[in-house]
């Protein structure tokens, strides 16, 4: 540090006036009282030794309950990952790569994206992608970013779609001046005619998850032909794992895929880092944000891969930029990369179709053997809403005293449960027998 020279008090007051504030404490003015933290509640400890400090942060670790089985989504979902995507993935010049600003020297790091762009057009049925973006739910905030424009700035959302996913598009609404207009879904899903009675001319776009939070296949080719209808864009947003079974984005009528690219590859890993993803067909491809890369050849005809369609960034007119964004989670998106390379396409479709014969076996089970009730009667995926007597609380303790995570309480009588392929037929027998026990 003795390189380093703190501002001035002088240089600190000059920099404090010209935003118009009193002290550095005005800084954090508008933050809640309880998350400050104050000078007294510092608790700094003396150092330690690298052998001490490792020792104190397994006993940490070691209060940590690990769940072998768990039947919990709700966004992030447990799927099997070949060994070789962490082999691979692992190796030193994949996870030490940064970023290719200079992008001719960065060859194999570019190929990597390409190849990733490539499968996301695959799996959307779209005809570009980007690099990727931060989560899922960026994603689809950024796609509502390029279908505004000064007379449609107003975005339709069913309350279907998931919370948190909800909660950045309003933020990113709040920030552009953009209108998120919520859409009642009594029975689970978005109906044509809530759509068509929204519908205005400064509508902008519709944003649809699919299958949607509560695990229901929204009637996606439908809702968004009545949106087309009125010239209005439709956005998807997909679980990658079911698009290998249903309609592809573009099928459905879809100009721009998103979703959230964990499930291909990616661990649970406490939330992150996740991989968001993003597609459109070509008319949209010019507002796609952050990072394309695009296939060329060199000074001597040799395939060569680029950064392209970058001028519309911050490089270089940052006040015609559509999107802040302009990095991209590129050893996730090369994990997704080498995850759908060692499944395949028929390992994909495998994967989703053990997803739903679990779900729906699971879901079977616990109507037929406990007091539990599905709570929308439509089609789902891999996850499914009971209700029950019996508070969702008292269940989800009670699989917890034997080791099982259950499904995400959604209010004291409701629990959205989830199976993928990792679920056996012998521990979901187990779970729906646990269950019993109380609700019964």
């Amino acid at each position: 540090m003795s390189d380093y020279i703190a501002s001035s008090p002088e240089e600190l007051q000059a920099m404090l006036d010209s935003l118009g504030l009193k002290d550095l404490d005005a800084l954090t003015g508008h933050l809640p009282e309880e998350v400050l933290l104050k000078e007294d509640g510092w608790d700094l400890s003396e150092g330690m030794s690298e052998f001490e400090a490792l020792a104190k942060l397994k006993k940490m670790a070691s209060h940590n309950q690990i769940y072998e089985d768990l039947y919990r989504g709700a966004g992030a979902y447990r799927h099997y990952i070949p060994s070789l995507v962490n082999a691979l993935s692992s190796r030193g010049e994949f996870l030490t790569a940064y970023t290719p600003y200079q992008a001719e020297m960065s060859q194999g790091l570019l190929q990597s994206i390409f190849e990733y762009q490539t499968m996301i057009c695959e799996l959307t049925g779209m005809d570009v992608s980007n690099a990727s973006v931060y989560d899922g739910a960026t994603a689809a905030a950024e796609a509502l970013l390029m279908c505004r424009d000064p007379k449609h700035r107003r975005v339709l959302v069913p309350a279907s779609v998931h919370p948190q996913i909800l909660q950045v598009i309003r933020t990113y609404g709040e920030a552009y001046g953009m209108e998120i207009t919520v859409l009642a879904c009594p029975h689970g899903v978005l109906e044509e005619s809530v759509l068509q009675e929204a519908l205005s001319e400064d509508t902008a776009c519709l944003l649809l998850q699919q299958p949607n939070y509560f695990g229901l296949i929204e009637d996606a080719e439908t809702l968004f032909a009545a949106t087309s209808e009125k010239k209005v864009k439709g956005i998807l947003h997909i679980n990658p794992i079911a698009a290998a079974l249903l309609p592809s984005a573009k099928e459905a009528g879809a100009v721009i895929a998103v979703g959230e690219g964990q499930p291909l590859g990616m661990p649970l890993n406490f939330g992150g880092p996740y991989l968001g993803f993003m597609a459109s067909v070509s008319a949209m491809m010019r507002k796609l944000p952050g990072r394309i890369v695009g296939q060329s050849t060199d000074h001597e005809g040799r395939r060569a891969y680029v950064l392209t369609l970058q001028a519309r960034e911050q490089h270089i007119r940052r006040e015609k930029a559509s999107s802040s964004i302009c990095s991209n989670q590129a050893l996730c998106a090369l994990r997704a990369a080498i995850y759908c390379s060692a499944m395949g396409t028929e390992g994909i479709e495998q994967v989703a179709s053990h997803c739903v014969s679990n779900a729906h076996y699971l879901a079977q089970e616990l109507c037929e053997k406990t007091k539990l009730k599905l709570k929308y009667p439509g089609e789902f995926f891999h996850e499914f809403v009971t209700v029950s007597e019996v508070p969702s609380g008292v269940l989800l303790k009670h699989l917890e005293d034997h080791g099982i995570l259950g499904g995400l309480p959604l209010s004291d009588h409701e629990i959205l449960w989830c199976a993928t392929e990792v679920n056996n037929k012998e521990n979901m027998d187990h779970l729906v027998e646990l269950i019993g026990e109380v609700a019964a």
